[in-house]
């Protein structure tokens, strides 16, 4: 497994130097947020896609090898099937591992998920999670 090296990171600057030295060059692709704690950072490597997820510290949770570049709702799909708030085409997981930091990313959009911003100046995201208003 490729990706087993990552398992070692903590942070996402390390996690990017290890992809370099790995594939070489790579890209960022996007980053998108869910809630106000989950950070997912897609690269673009040669003829695959990394997926970087890390904490609003840059902590890194989990790693994931894919195929294909998926939207992020497919990806929040694939993470939590039971939210109906998600969905899209299934995606295909080459690899996976998670980190010491990982914890369950549902967990970050129930509706009493916690917040550091105050109720009247924070709203809801699709899917869960708080954002700014």
């Amino acid at each position: 497994m490729v990706i087993q090296q990552f398992k070692e990171q903590q942070s996402l600057a390390n996690a990017l130097q290890l992809a370099e030295e790995i594939w070489g060059e790579y890209e960022i692709s996007e980053h998108w947020t869910q809630g106000e704690f989950h950070h997912d950072v897609v690269i673009a490597i040669p003829d695959q896609y990394l997926i970087i997820s890390t904490n609003c510290n840059g902590g890194v949770k989990d790693v994931l090898l894919l195929e294909e570049k998926p939207s992020q709702q497919e990806l929040w799909h694939w993470r939590c099937p039971d939210n109906p708030e998600f969905q899209g085409s299934p995606i295909h997981v080459v690899e996976h591992i998670k980190t010491e930091a990982w914890h369950d990313p549902c967990d970050v959009l129930v509706p009493d998920a916690r917040s550091e911003l105050k109720p009247e100046f924070r709203k809801r995201q699709k899917g869960g999670g708080w954002e700014m208003k």
